[in-house]
């Protein structure tokens, strides 16, 4: 499974940006999909996830305001961002679970900067 993350960019804290993500190859083997984040010397964190049955889960400091989705016809994910913070400045990857355990795939990650 390929992956290629778009969307990301600069918006001024309380701004909005969406991302997007594309699965393209072995995409029947795509199962949970998710977003996660990588601040400057910060660790890799999860942001959100969806599964197939579109039960979600969210980093308790994006609740509220961050929104997963997917659309398994397209093999895309999405991330809606509203209510941006300076804190969620930070590199954002798409990833995927395959349906074959231990095989997971990263995109490229993109840039999202949010000024105060």
């Amino acid at each position: 499974v390929q992956l290629q993350a778009s969307g990301g960019g600069s918006v001024q804290a309380g701004g909005s940006l969406r991302l997007s993500c594309a699965a393209s190859g072995s995409s029947w083997s795509i199962n949970v999909m998710g977003w996660y984040r990588q601040a400057p010397g910060n660790q890799r964190e999860l942001v959100a996830s969806i599964l197939r049955s579109g039960s979600t889960k969210y980093a308790d400091s994006v609740k509220g305001r961050f929104t997963i989705s997917r659309d398994d016809a397209k093999n895309m994910v999405y991330l809606q961002m509203n209510g941006l913070k300076p804190e969620d400045t930070a590199v954002y990857y798409c990833h995927v679970d395959s349906v074959v355990v231990g095989l997971d795939y990263w995109g490229q990650g993109t840039l999202v900067t949010v000024s105060s």
